[in-house]
C-alpha cells in the first residue's frame, strides 16, 4: 500500500508539536473541512449535508472552507501543509487521483501528505446539455452533429484537469468528434455558464447537475454508469446510447494532514460511517444519484491507489497534457 508517512516527517510533526495523541475528548473546538472547488460544485453538494449531519453528531461545528482553483489543486496543497492536530481535514474525490498524472509540478502527494479517513459518496458523471444551444436529443445525435463541426462545440469543465475535462476528452476519443473544453473554477461556475448559454455542454458528476435537471435548466442525454441511475430512471446509460465503453463515475472522499493523530482519524471515520447512514444523508445522497459507500481507512487507500494508476491509463491513452 502506498499511503504511509516516513519516520522523518513523523519526527519533524512531533518536534514542532503538531502531533502526538489527539484529546480524549476530541473534538474541542470546531473543526475546517477544506473543500478545494468553489460553493455549488460537485464536492460542495457532499460537503455541506455531510458537515451538517457531522456538526451534529459531533457537538462541534464542522466549517467549510472553499479554496478553489487549478483542477482543485490549490486548495489540497493547502490542505497537505495544514496543522496536523485533528482539527482539518480534506475533502476531495477522483480529481486528485489523476492530478499526478497531469500536474508536472504539484507541490504535495496525494498518497504520502494525506491519512485515508473515508470515502463519502460516488455520484456517476452525466452528459448535459444547454437544449437551447444543442438542437440535439440523444447522444448519437450530439456525435452526428459534433462530426459536421468539428470544433466548433464547446464543453465547460471544473478546471484543466478534472474528471469533468478527462471525461469529455475520453468521450470524444471514444467517438471520433472534436470537442473544444472551457475550463471554470469549479462545478458550480461550469454549471453556471451551461445554463447561461456560455458552453454547448458539459460531463458532470450527477450530484451537482442533479437538481439543474429537475428544474429543466439543462437537459441529460445519458449517465455514464453501468446501470441507469434511480434518479433518473428515463436517461440512458452511454452504452445504452451507443458509446459501450464510456463508462466514468466520480468519487469524494475525506482525507487528513499526514501526522493527524491516530485517535482523531479514527473517530472521524467512525463519525463519517455514522453519518452516512443518517436517514436524511442517505435521501440527499439517493437524490444525487450516489450510493452510499463503506471504504475507510486503509480500504479506502487502497482504493486510491488503484484510482491514480487507472487514471493515468486513460491520460496516457487520451493524449491529455496541460500547459
Amino acid at each position: 500500500m502506498k499511503y504511509r508517512t516516513t519516520a522523518a516527517a513523523a519526527f519533524a510533526v512531533a518536534a514542532l508539536g503538531f502531533g502526538g495523541a489527539a484529546s480524549a475528548q476530541w473534538p474541542e473546538r470546531p473543526i475546517t473541512l477544506i473543500v478545494p472547488f468553489p460553493a455549488g460544485g460537485g464536492t460542495d453538494t457532499f460537503a455541506r449535508p455531510l458537515a451538517q449531519q457531522l456538526t451534529t453528531q459531533l457537538g462541534q461545528t464542522v466549517v467549510i472552507d472553499n479554496k478553489g482553483g487549478a483542477g482543485g489543486t490549490v486548495g489540497a496543497g493547502v490542505a497537505a501543509k495544514a496543522r496536523p492536530d485533528g482539527y482539518t481535514f480534506f475533502m476531495g474525490g477522483a480529481h486528485h487521483a489523476l492530478a499526478p498524472s497531469l500536474y508536472k509540478n504539484l507541490n504535495y502527494d496525494i498518497q504520502k501528505d494525506f491519512v485515508p479517513v473515508a470515502l463519502v459518496a460516488q455520484p456517476p458523471q452525466v452528459i448535459v446539455i444547454n437544449s437551447a444551444k444543442l438542437p440535439v436529443k440523444t447522444v448519437q445525435e450530439l456525435i452526428d452533429y459534433a462530426k459536421k463541426r468539428p470544433g466548433e462545440i464547446n464543453f465547460g469543465t471544473a478546471g484543466k484537469g478534472s474528471t469533468h475535462h478527462l471525461a469529455g476528452e475520453l468521450f470524444a476519443m471514444q467517438t471520433g468528434i472534436k470537442l473544444v473544453d472551457v475550463p471554470y473554477q469549479g462545478a458550480g461556475p461550469m454549471l453556471s455558464a451551461l445554463i447561461g448559454g456560455q458552453v454547448d455542454l458539459a460531463f458532470d458528476g450527477l450530484g451537482s447537475s442533479a437538481g439543474h435537471i429537475r428544474a429543466g435548466s439543462i437537459k441529460p442525454l445519458a449517465v455514464a454508469a453501468p446501470e441507469r441511475s434511480p434518479s433518473l430512471p428515463d436517461v440512458p446509460t452511454a452504452a445504452e446510447a451507443g458509446v459501450p465503453n464510456y463508462v466514468v463515475s466520480t468519487w469524494y472522499a475525506i482525507w487528513a494532514p499526514a501526522g493527524t493523530p491516530k485517535e482523531a482519524v479514527d473517530k472521524m471515520s467512525a463519525e463519517i460511517t455514522k453519518a452516512l447512514n443518517a436517514p436524511k444523508i442517505k435521501e440527499t445522497w439517493t437524490g444525487n444519484g450516489s450510493a452510499v459507500p463503506t471504504l475507510t481507512g486503509a480500504e479506502f487507500g487502497k482504493f486510491v491507489d488503484s484510482e491514480v494508476d487507472r487514471w493515468a491509463k486513460v491520460v496516457k491513452d487520451s493524449g491529455v497534457k496541460l500547459d
